[in-house]
């Protein structure tokens, strides 16, 4: 997967788990805001995934 790919799935994966987040606590359900910080936490990951193939991407182009 290309770092593109994975910061698109990561802000993907970040925002709809911020919406969970707010619709479990809105809806006062645990379980769902649990799934939320869940969703959010692996968007998080990957984008930093991303962040990381472009970095190595770039090192290897200045060599």
């Amino acid at each position: 997967m290309s770092s593109t790919t994975d910061k698109i799935k990561g802000y993907t994966n970040e925002a709809v788990g911020k919406a969970k987040r707010a619709a479990g606590e809105a809806l006062d359900d645990p379980d769902l805001k649990l799934e939320g910080d869940i969703q959010e936490a692996k968007g998080d990951t990957q984008k930093a995934v991303g962040k990381g193939k472009e970095a190595l991407k770039d090192t290897i182009d200045k060599l």
